[in-house]
């Protein structure tokens, strides 16, 4: 191989999303893809298949990774997901998100105490 030629290798992460509803579909981002630029990129292309799912703005999806919210900044880099294997992640449409280590939530824990309820 002469010093011309160069192998450019594009690292990609495939990540599975999953609606409420239980449809999936898969995605190929980068690393440097933050939690915004993914929901942006799945509201322009939102598949065909979920058009009963469809939002109104990119700005109210949210992904979800082992049980929290990522914030829109947040890059998949950021996580350490592997390459060339598939990442599940859910989305769901919120407006808001709760704050991260929220005092509510490191209180519960340390108490016990949880948001359900008992209907007898």
């Amino acid at each position: 191989m002469s010093s011309n030629n160069r192998i450019i290798v594009f690292f990609q992460i495939n990540l599975r999303l999953i609606l409420v509803s239980g449809k999936t579909k898969e995605f190929l981002f980068s690393p440097n893809d933050s939690a915004s630029d993914i929901a942006k990129h799945v509201y322009d292309n939102w598949p065909m298949d979920w058009e009963e799912e469809q939002v109104s703005s990119p700005n109210i999806l949210r992904l979800i990774y082992q049980g929290r919210f990522l914030h829109g900044n947040v890059t998949l880099g950021a996580l350490k997901l592997p390459f060339g294997k598939t990442t599940v992640m859910h989305l769901v449409a919120r407006e808001t998100l709760p704050e991260p280590n929220s005092q509510g939530q490191r209180n519960r824990e340390k108490t016990g105490e949880s948001n359900c309820c008992v209907i007898l």
